[in-house]
């Protein structure tokens, strides 16, 4: 297991994101979940009620599942659990993670869609994992070297949308990587998908000679949904897929 390097608890980076004159910009926490979501109005309230309601959904399919909670495999579940709960242990089914790597994506999509009522165009933001809905392109920077800021981003189309954005890494953060890189990044359709092939990505991250490796496996996992991949390890870059990479 890696040893993490950048823990920034205040998650500064966010201090960086940039809305447009018809949006507005807003943090919402409850206990460890700490989400930060652009809107075409303060949806604070609507956001918090999301949170709770699948914090809910997550807590009660534990009581009933326990190793769903804890297990860094794929755990088998009804087929009549609730669609959340099936969808992120169909993502870590398919990349070979427990069901956990995969809730934070599912919180950011489970959230995100709740305010599409209020608000066409949504962002949210959970620790480096992302679903969107927008109206127009964005461009969305990769926290490689965290001292040094976002140099390097990902320019995404209005017509690509809805989609997500996960990341996961081996020196940057407090989530689990077995792999020590700095960087992985996944472009997909699904949160919960991508959130648990970025985690299974990461986890095979070890040096920069993995990084032809990491390539490897997500096309392979492009048959479950994966569109595209950023991968850094120090100076070793690779990418591929549906990426438009950008100078920030």
């Amino acid at each position: 297991m890696s040893k993490k390097i950048h823990t920034d608890h205040t998650r500064g980076y966010r201090d960086s994101i940039a809305s447009s004159e018809n949006e507005t910009s807003f943090q919402v926490i409850v206990e460890q979940t700490d989400l930060f979501i652009v809107a075409e109005q303060d949806l604070s309230k609507q956001a918090l009620d999301a949170i709770h309601e699948i914090r809910g959904i997550l807590q009660a399919h534990f009581v009933l599942n326990p190793d769903f909670a804890t297990s860094l495999v794929p755990v088998a579940v009804p087929e009549n659990v609730h669609p959340v709960i099936k969808a992120m242990a169909d993502g870590a089914l398919a990349c070979g993670v427990g069901p956990m790597a995969a809730v934070a994506g599912a919180v950011a999509q489970y959230v995100a869609e709740k305010l599409l009522q209020f608000s066409s165009n949504v962002i949210v933001e959970n620790g480096g994992d992302i679903y969107m809905h927008s109206t127009r392109q964005r461009k969305i920077g990769l926290l490689s070297e965290p001292d040094s800021g976002t140099r390097i981003g990902l320019a995404v189309e209005a017509e690509d949308f809805p989609l997500s954005i996960c990341s996961s890494s081996g020196t940057i953060g407090h989530s689990l990587s077995l792999g020590s890189g700095d960087l992985v990044t996944v472009r997909a359709q699904d949160a919960r998908f991508a959130d648990a092939a970025a985690t299974s990505l990461a986890n095979l991250l070890k040096s920069p000679a993995d990084v032809p490796l990491v390539i490897e496996k997500a096309r392979a996992l492009s048959e479950h949904g994966l569109d595209g991949v950023f991968v850094q390890y120090d100076s070793k870059i690779g990418a591929w897929g549906d990426l438009e990479l950008l100078a920030l």
